[in-house]
């Protein structure tokens, strides 16, 4: 299955199939179960891509929802084919807080996000506290390195190569991203291991996928070779 890449030839994206739908819309169903939803709430999702979990989310729960992104042309699409009264898009760098003039916000979102930020986890879940507001929690899901798919294709080069991964990016593990917003002084951190189903599977077994594997993620041991680790944690 063909990925979306960024301008400067990533992969970022997820080519569009059944099964890759029905994981996003698991996924930001599990975002809004981690909020109190209400209209006069404001969410930021970095790295919003192409716009489609920003619109879903703004569409889901009536919340004020801004899609932030770096790439230019992601944002062109998103803007034209994710359109909502209350969403917006913006390129906009949450580690430069000056350029949202004061602005906050309750939440602060993203799916397979932080792992590119990896060697910057410190200063970025620093730079995350001074866009959130009183009481404001992060909200991302990110690809769990004890999973083997993901072990294997972040941990040797010629994969890196083949699955056009960025230099900097690397998965981690529950342990590594608990220390690290421990570190940052968060409250209530919450890291879990979740879904087993890969995007790209045949629709025939995406309903079979997805009842194991709600079964797996309660299996002690089993659970952490789980495709994603959610985590949430609040200031």
């Amino acid at each position: 299955m063909a990925n979306i890449k960024d301008d400067r030839g990533f992969n970022q994206v997820w080519g569009d199939s059944k099964s890759t739908r029905v994981r996003a819309e698991r996924r930001c169903e599990y975002m809004i179960s981690q909020m109190t939803v209400a209209s006069n709430k404001s969410v930021m999702e970095i790295g919003c891509g192409v716009g489609k979990n920003a619109f879903m989310l703004a569409k889901k729960t009536g919340m004020n929802v801004l899609g932030t992104d770096l790439c230019v042309p992601f944002l062109e699409e998103a803007r034209k084919n994710f359109p909502l009264t209350n969403l917006r898009y913006d390129i906009l760098d949450f580690n430069k807080a000056d350029q949202f003039k004061g602005e906050k916000f309750d939440y602060i979102i993203g799916n397979g996000i932080l792992h590119h930020l990896y060697h910057h986890l410190d200063d970025v879940f620093v730079n995350m506290k001074a866009l959130l507001k009183p009481k404001g929690k992060i909200i991302f899901l990110e690809p769990n390195i004890q999973n083997p798919y993901v072990y294997l294709i972040f941990s040797y080069a010629a994969l890196r190569k083949a699955t056009h991964l960025e230099p900097d990016e690397m998965a981690f593990s529950k342990s590594f991203i608990s220390e690290k917003l421990s570190k940052a002084g968060y409250n209530n951190i919450k890291v879990e291991y979740k879904d087993f189903l890969l995007p790209g599977v045949p629709d025939f077994l995406i309903t079979p996928s997805v009842l194991i594997g709600d079964v797996l993620e309660k299996i002690p041991l089993v659970k952490n070779v789980a495709q994603s680790i959610f985590i949430s944690a609040q200031i």
